[in-house]
């Protein structure tokens, strides 16, 4: 019997704690007051220093033993896994779920492993990781996010010097969602036994492009912002500057898929994980403005947190 069944709050793991959704995920799970949130992290003092609520445990993915014991008595946990080198990582925490008696697992995936056309090693990660989730045994929910509109954070400091966006294929259009959707169907699946054997396709409300996404926070700016279009050399050179070689391909693959329609279509599994609408790239931009140089807005809510 799980604390849940005996009447007590739930306790929900949250791994990623500290990254873009899990912060998300553990501010909403406090906030609806219905979970003990339990914050496995690498490092505690940062899970503190970054104002997350919960308890933080130290874990790693690559240490089976410490991530069993930071799982004990934990009701369901919320995964997030990164390397795609690394597939004991997804190995380990379903392995380490298992042992100490965790029931529900919820999965942080990509809407590309439903592409038969996306075959970097990125989405053959996911579709492995999947297919390990499904036959572990346990109760599963698989999150399936298009592009984060988060991404568009790396625009800002052009955006303040210059009024200027650079990016590739300017023309090709995203149905990217706002990550706040994205924590709030977690929060969702995480507490609610309705949801266990579902994928949701999480997407905004429309398709757009980087021209259109440039237009649309200019007006939220109150100002004319500039789209430049990059070649693939000039996007390559950038991306190598930050990311590995395998991931400058991965970024590449899916550019030109982009550009080819692949991320145009619009999903309801917001609706699906929430019961209300997804929010548009004009919702999102103004709950960031002030990372573009424009005024800041009112804190958000709790359940609203980003």
């Amino acid at each position: 019997m799980t604390r849940a069944d005996a009447g007590a709050r739930p306790v929900v793991a949250v791994t990623g704690a500290t990254g873009t959704v899990g912060r998300l995920v553990a501010h909403g799970l406090a906030a609806g007051g219905g979970a003990e949130v339990r914050l496995l992290v690498r490092d505690p003092d940062k899970a503190v220093r970054a104002g997350l609520p919960g308890r933080a445990v130290a874990a790693d993915f690559g240490e089976a033993g410490p991530l069993r014991e930071a799982l004990r008595g934990a009701d369901a946990v919320f995964v997030v896994t990164g390397d795609p080198l690394r597939p004991d990582h997804d190995e380990n925490v379903l392995a380490a779920a298992r042992a100490a008696g965790v029931r529900r697992v919820v999965k942080l995936s990509a809407l590309a492993v439903l592409d038969a056309g996306a075959q970097d090693p990125l989405t053959r990660w996911q579709r492995d990781n999947e297919e390990r989730l499904r036959a572990s045994g346990l109760d599963w929910t698989l999150l399936r996010p298009r592009a984060f509109m988060s991404n568009a954070l790396g625009w800002a400091g052009s955006v303040r010097r210059e009024g200027v966006v650079r990016g590739l294929y300017g023309s090709g259009r995203n149905a990217c969602v706002d990550p706040r959707d994205v924590g709030d169907a977690a929060v969702r699946a995480l507490l609610d036994p309705a949801c266990a054997g579902r994928s949701y396709a999480l997407t905004g409300p429309e398709p757009l492009s980087p021209r259109e996404q440039t237009d649309l926070l200019g007006e939220v700016l109150g100002r004319r912002l500039e789209f430049v279009e990059l070649t693939e050399e000039q996007a390559v050179e950038r991306w190598r500057a930050r990311w590995p070689e395998h991931l400058v391909q991965v970024l590449l693959e899916g550019a030109r898929r982009q550009r080819d329609g692949a991320k145009a279509a619009v999903a309801d599994g917001v609706h699906e994980a929430t019961g209300r609408p997804a929010r548009g790239f004009a919702d999102w931009a103004r709950a960031h403005a002030e990372a573009f140089g424009g005024a800041p807005v009112a804190a958000p809510g709790a359940g609203d947190s980003m």
